[in-house]
């Protein structure tokens, strides 16, 4: 037999994910409602966008953030082996049991009437991140020096774009960037986005809040992510640092996580 007919295709080395996070309340807000989690044991980080006004925002943020790590770290601890359509199911159904916490804790306390949040969250399985969001919290890849954003924003500005009312380059002079279509705590039938990405050693997966983006050019955060490369807290420091000093209208938070094969 031909020894090249019997060889198999090499299965790739598995991943080693990198996380940190940042979090700034920025330069105009005087309370911080955002929120972020990670549990780098379990591969799972979670950013939230709290909505509702002062305090409110920040009880749904912080309720997704810490329930969707919490629920995805128990699915890991108690199977050996999670597959991501594994993982694509237990985020969505994650989001859907938060959600109607979320709503339930509105109704039962007028302090939290109409509280909700935007979500980005990802969790990782091998060689693949599985991503899910709802809402304009944002998740990006950098790939061999290149940014790409991996998630289409639930916003009416996007709407319009998406039907051809309005040109992507003439987007960032137009309204309706920060009305969002889809949140946490607003429709108890939210259903997210969730969709599936091959990793590969050397990518970096940024997620944000608009705080950060509405601030920043994707240029701009590409820019920075390649001059920091292989230092992680410095970018955070410097995407943050940047945006507070393009205005800062909004809290800004940002999770990186980098990927690398196992030694």
């Amino acid at each position: 037999m031909n020894a090249a007919l019997g060889k198999t295709a090499a299965t790739p080395p598995a991943l080693q994910y990198d996380m940190i996070s940042l979090t700034h309340t920025g330069r105009v807000r005087e309370h911080n409602e955002d929120a972020v989690a990670y549990d780098a044991v379990a591969q799972i980080a979670v950013l939230a966008d709290g909505m509702g006004g002062y305090a409110a925002g920040e009880v749904a943020s912080g309720m997704a953030t810490a329930q969707i790590c919490a629920r995805i770290a128990r699915l890991k601890a108690e199977y050996p082996t999670v597959t991501a359509l594994d993982l694509s199911t237990e985020l969505r159904q994650a989001i859907r049991y938060v959600n109607a916490d979320i709503l339930r804790a509105a109704r039962s306390n007028p302090q939290f009437s109409g509280m909700g949040a935007t979500l980005v969250t990802v969790a990782f399985t091998g060689n693949v991140a599985v991503i899910a969001h709802a809402g304009d919290s944002r998740a990006y890849l950098l790939r061999q020096n290149q940014l790409r954003l991996l998630t289409r924003d639930h916003s009416a500005l996007q709407e319009q774009i998406d039907m051809g009312l309005i040109l992507p380059e003439d987007a960032e002079r137009m309204g309706g960037k920060n009305l969002v279509t889809r949140a946490l705590g607003v429709d108890a039938r939210l259903e997210p986005d969730v969709a599936m990405h091959p990793m590969m050693a050397g990518d970096t997966l940024l997620l944000c809040s608009d705080g950060l983006n509405d601030m920043l050019a994707d240029a701009k955060i590409e820019a920075v992510l390649r001059q920091y490369a292989g230092h992680p807290e410095a970018a955070v420091r410097q995407l943050i640092d940047d945006a507070n000093a393009a205005g800062g209208r909004d809290n800004i938070s940002v999770i990186l996580v980098n990927a690398r094969a196992s030694a």
